[in-house]
């Protein structure tokens, strides 16, 4: 009869040990992952926060690159107008806002038009235009109606709001009589 066996198998000692071993590697795993779910921040609001303070900064570095780049072409232009030469940069995309800042000093300057020989020069409206005298004299026609007018649409109308009332107003101004565009056209030689 054989010898029995008193010691332990090392094959089944090492497998077992693997074994003990994978099974530590997983429940700790699983535990990491359940701790990260726990402490894992799922509120809309916060969420949201944080979003907008990244397009923030985002925004920040975009606006601060534009600043950057307008200075260099500021010096460009300056150093171009003393007399020195510009220092050549790499060439780069043209951005919208070097093609605005061109349009914005073009429309600044008078442009020149040769017409046969003769010069004539074309001024750009600057932008806003300026309000006309037209304008003018019909604000301050609506002013003075809308002073003498509030106070009976208050009396009136004591539930609404400033803005309602003003509503009504301008409803009114469309047919009032003292409204210039309301008034008649008087004939060329019609005694005043």
């Amino acid at each position: 009869m054989p010898k029995k066996f008193q010691g332990e198998n090392t094959k089944s000692a090492a497998a077992r040990a693997r074994r003990a071993e994978a099974k530590a590697a997983a429940d700790a795993k699983k535990q990491k992952e359940l701790e990260d779910a726990y402490w894992k921040d799922e509120d809309k609001h916060v969420m949201r926060k944080e979003q907008r303070k990244e397009e923030k900064e985002k925004r920040r570095l975009e606006q601060l690159e534009r600043k950057k780049e307008t200075q260099r072409l500021l010096e460009e232009e300056d150093s171009k107008l003393k007399g020195g030469k510009a220092p050549r940069a790499a060439p780069s995309k043209v951005t919208r806002a070097q093609i605005e800042d061109t349009l914005r000093r073009d429309h600044q300057h008078r442009d020149t038009v040769d017409t046969g020989g003769l010069p004539v020069t074309m001024e750009w409206p600057s932008w806003p235009l300026k309000a006309e005298p037209w304008d003018r004299r019909m604000r301050a026609a609506f002013t003075a109606f809308e002073e003498a007018q509030l106070p009976r649409l208050k009396q009136e109308n004591p539930n609404m709001r400033l803005s309602q009332l003003k509503q009504l107003l301008k409803k009114e101004w469309l047919r009032s009589p003292d409204n210039p565009m309301n008034q008649r056209a008087l004939p060329f030689n019609a005694p005043k």
